[in-house]
């Protein structure tokens, strides 16, 4: 059964619809959406009805900017601040000015009340494409959520993207643009093995994030290849920050953990983990091998440097942009899926005789 789409009378509806659904002019509708001439309160409370039940976008703007030629690109992310998530927004302005198009972002914080504000702006402002950047929440709630606003992006002539998250059913209208998160955990996890670990601290990850659920499951699957039963006591919960990991890992000792290796969650984490080690006056990687993943730029500048998992993530942004930019309005779901590496490095090592 094809899905209803939510916002489908939005491509539809006209200036005259709200009108006739309001019981009044064109004309009073306009005055009301502009905001600029006075209405009384009871004919603006049915125009805006109309509007809501019609699901009518009007933006003087969006129509200057459709004139123009030149749609916006619009991208969405928790933290701006973040590198891995600067690494992408770069990418995806550097390809969005190359070809000509206008970009516009929003750093939400988390907040998914903001981003979904963020979108629905969008939206009115008729933008070619909104691109939300880095993992989210997975849960049942937020795949209804989001294929309800893949759907109504699609239904005004927009399209949502996923840049590093999982894609929806397969029915909902979105362009995937992700890398292949679990495998380079994998990878990662299985070269700290090969060194000889059986003890590995993992470090960081909200419960329920996409991203990492699938660095955890890499992380869980190269134990299992080993023969090795994964350690509830060695998974400590967090977010993606330098402060987290030096919290974790602070907490880790003090707990006395036993452990030979540590995996951050990111390179963040993993920063914040090696001084959390150096304080304690344990060497890396003499005592404790510390990864990381994501290969930001300051990974090869830590002491020592930090072995981790590249992502491209500047391509990963610019992909997005000429994806969603080179598609056509009938063609398929597209799923684009760029592999990772292991990059090696000082901080990964054999453990101490007897700490195996």
């Amino acid at each position: 059964m094809t899905r209803k789409r939510e916002g489908e009378v939005a491509s539809r509806s006209t200036v005259r619809d709200v009108a006739a659904m309001a019981g009044v002019s064109p004309s009073t509708v306009s005055r009301v959406l502009g905001g600029v001439y006075p209405v009384s309160a009871s004919t603006r409370g049915r125009v805006m009805r109309a509007v809501s039940a019609l699901d009518y976008v009007a933006d003087a703007r969006a129509r200057a900017i459709a004139g123009m030629g030149t749609p916006t690109l619009a991208f969405c992310l928790d933290d701006i601040t973040g590198p891995s998530f600067a690494l992408m927004a770069h990418g995806v302005e550097r390809e969005a000015s190359r070809l000509g198009h206008l970009c516009l972002v929003c750093g939400t914080e988390g907040d998914v009340g903001r981003e979904l504000d963020f979108i629905e702006t969008m939206r009115a402002q008729r933008a070619a494409a909104v691109i939300l950047v880095g993992g989210g929440t997975d849960t049942p709630e937020y795949r209804e959520r989001t294929g309800r606003i893949a759907d109504a992006l699609a239904a005004a002539g927009s399209r949502l993207v996923l840049c590093g998250r999982p894609p929806l059913a397969p029915d909902v209208p979105v362009t995937v643009i992700e890398y292949d998160n679990e495998s380079g955990a994998r990878a990662l996890c299985v070269h700290v093995l090969a060194q000889g670990h059986r003890r590995i601290l993992f470090l960081g990850g909200e419960p329920g994030h996409t991203t990492a659920q699938g660095r955890e499951r890499g992380y869980a699957a190269a134990l299992r290849s080993r023969g090795i039963e994964p350690d509830p006591a060695l998974h400590l919960a967090g977010d993606f920050t330098r402060d987290a990991g030096y919290r974790l890992m602070r907490t880790a000792l003090a707990e006395r953990l036993e452990f030979t290796a540590v995996i951050g969650a990111t390179d963040m984490v993993a920063a914040g983990a090696l001084t959390a080690l150096h304080e304690a006056g344990l060497d890396v990687p003499g005592d404790v091998s510390l990864a990381g993943y994501d290969d930001i730029p300051f990974a090869r500048d830590l002491h020592p440097a930090l072995t981790t998992v590249h992502v491209p993530y500047e391509e990963l942004g610019r992909l997005a942009v000429r994806t969603v930019l080179g598609r056509t309005p009938d063609a398929p779901n597209e799923h684009l899926l760029l592999g990772t590496r292991v990059v090696v490095r000082a901080s990964v090592a054999p453990p101490a005789p007897g700490r195996g």
